[in-house]
C-alpha cells in the first residue's frame, strides 16, 4: 500500500497528557471516594470523556445530569494542567517525525477523542502543520469506532486504505482497523500488538522509515 495520510491521535502519541488526564480522573474519583489506579486508567485510554466516567464508576448509577456535572469538573481540572503545557511537552521524535511528514508533502491529521485538542495543538505550538483536526466535538462516535478516522481521511481528501493511524491505545488500533486503515502501535505490544507496525514511540524512527515498511513490495 502507498501511504499518502498520517492520522495521529494526540493523548500519548505527540505529548503525554494522558498523566493530566489521570490526575484529572483521580482528583474527581477522590472527592466521590471512589478508588482510582494508574491501573485502572490504562482502561481509558483511547475511549470518550463519557465512557471513561462509566468506567471509573465502576457501576455506581448517577443521573445524566449527574455525570454531566462530573464531567464537567474534571475537564475543569484537566484544563488548569493544560494551561501549563508548553513546546517542551512534545513528546521525543513527535516534532522531527510531523515535519518531515510535512517536507515531504504528505497529509497529516489529529484524530482524537478529546475535546480539548485544539487547545492542546495551541500550547504545543504545532497546529500549522496539520491539515485537519477531528477530536471528540465531531458529530460522529468516538473509538472503538472507526468514524473520527473516516472524518479525517475525508477531511485529508485520502482514501482510507491510504491513510495510517499512529495510536498508542488498542481501542485506536480498533478503530483503524473498522476503517479499513492500518497502524503503526506505539507501547507495549500487550496493549497494541495487533498493530501492523509497532513501536515504543517515535524517538529515533523517520517517516521514510515508516513508509518503506509500508510500500509495496516487489515479487
Amino acid at each position: 500500500m502507498i501511504i499518502k495520510a498520517f492520522l495521529f491521535d494526540l493523548d500519548g502519541v505527540l505529548t503525554d497528557t494522558s498523566e493530566l488526564h489521570f490526575q484529572g480522573w483521580k482528583r474527581l474519583a477522590e472527592e466521590e471516594g471512589i478508588s482510582f489506579t494508574r491501573e485502572d486508567n490504562e482502561a481509558l485510554r483511547g475511549v470518550s470523556r463519557r465512557e471513561s466516567l462509566n468506567l471509573l464508576l465502576k457501576g455506581r448509577q448517577v443521573t445524566e445530569e449527574q455525570a454531566r456535572e462530573m464531567m464537567e469538573r474534571k475537564n475543569g481540572y484537566y484544563l488548569d494542567l493544560v494551561q501549563q503545557m508548553t513546546p517542551a511537552d512534545l513528546l521525543p521524535g513527535a516534532r522531527e517525525i510531523i515535519a518531515e511528514i510535512k517536507a515531504l508533502g504528505l497529509k497529516q491529521a489529529i484524530v482524537s477523542s478529546s475535546k480539548n485538542a485544539a487547545l492542546v495543538l495551541e500550547r504545543l505550538q504545532i497546529g500549522d502543520l496539520f491539515d485537519a483536526v477531528i477530536d471528540g466535538n465531531a458529530p460522529a462516535r468516538s473509538k472503538p469506532y472507526p468514524d473520527l478516522f473516516l472524518l479525517a481521511a475525508q477531511a485529508a481528501g485520502v482514501p482510507p486504505a491510504n491513510c495510517l493511524v499512529v495510536e498508542d491505545a488498542g481501542a485506536g488500533v480498533d478503530a483503524a482497523h473498522a476503517a479499513g486503515m492500518p497502524a503503526l502501535g506505539l507501547g507495549p505490544k500487550e496493549r497494541v500488538g495487533h498493530a501492523e507496525l509497532v513501536f515504543d514511540s517515535l524517538e529515533h524512527h523517520t517517516a521514510r522509515e515508516i513508509l518503506a515498511f509500508f510500500a509495496p513490495r516487489r515479487a
